[in-house]
């Protein structure tokens, strides 16, 4: 296939140099609305209905959460997990071209979607949302290479008052200490050799179809929701084949999606 002719499936040569510099990159309107709303659609139902899997504010005891499921808001949403199994809207987005050819630019023409972690509908919740610290989601992942890639699509706006996520850039590329991070491996925002990083952390504002790809080692970070009305937001993560799963971890505690092949570029 000719790749000149899917401009609006691939990354730009300089959407991929700042991938690879700063370890992120945002696809502006990339989710259609049709495709947004049926997703959201099927959000509101798990919510509504709390149909499992799901994860509770309450149950990370992150800042600004209720103390337990039985305390005010205790039933508060935070994600409802395996969003693949939700509905074929999801199928639909992990396996459309604009998700497919970029992942190929990415990762190589060989891509898996582990179930085991994210597959799942954030929720953030005025209220009873909590405060996420700074981290690295490959912190409790076990695969061979700890070469991901996440995909957030924004259902909504986010922005900082609703509690989008805030970057930091170049982060994915560099080499931390342990004593650098706290005993849940946050980044620690109270020690002085930390600070330089966070003041450089940026504010990623999202519209509705607007999605950010990031590393799995980019050090992110999200506020609670200050706002009146729940933000949503899915999240799938990607691999190539040099990063698979360590057997008998929690990473391989659930089959992977082998996606059609991709271009790569």
């Amino acid at each position: 296939m000719d790749t000149h002719t899917l401009p609006n499936t691939l990354f730009s040569p300089t959407e991929l140099v700042q991938f690879e510099r700063d370890g992120y990159v945002v696809v502006r309107g990339m989710g259609g609305a049709d495709i947004c709303r049926r997703m959201l659609s099927a959000t509101m139902e798990g919510v509504e209905r709390l149909v499992e899997p799901i994860e509770y504010e309450a149950d990370l005891n992150y800042p600004g959460a209720p103390a337990s499921r039985s305390a005010q808001g205790g039933r508060t949403v935070r994600r409802l997990k395996q969003a693949h199994g939700r509905g074929p809207a999801f199928t639909e987005w992990l396996t459309s071209p604009g998700i497919l050819h970029r992942m190929g630019q990415l990762l190589g023409p060989t891509v898996y979607v582990p179930l085991a972690h994210h597959n799942c509908i954030m929720t953030k919740a005025p209220a009873f949302s909590s405060d996420t610290g700074w981290h690295q989601d490959v912190r409790y992942w076990s695969f061979a290479q700890r070469e991901l890639v996440n995909v957030w699509l924004a259902l909504g706006p986010e922005r900082l008052e609703n509690g989008c996520l805030k970057v930091i850039p170049g982060t994915h590329r560099m080499t931390f200490q342990r004593s650098q991070f706290d005993d849940d491996l946050f980044f620690r925002d109270d020690l002085p050799e930390n600070a330089p990083f966070i003041a450089q952390q940026v504010v990623v504002e999202l519209d509705a179809g607007d999605v950010l790809f990031f590393h799995s080692r980019t050090l992110h970070a999200a506020t609670r929701n200050r706002s009146e009305r729940t933000k949503y937001s899915v999240v799938f993560t990607f691999r190539g084949p040099d990063s698979p799963p360590i057997p008998g971890s929690r990473s391989a505690a659930l089959p992977e999606l082998l996606l059609p092949p991709c271009i790569a570029e």
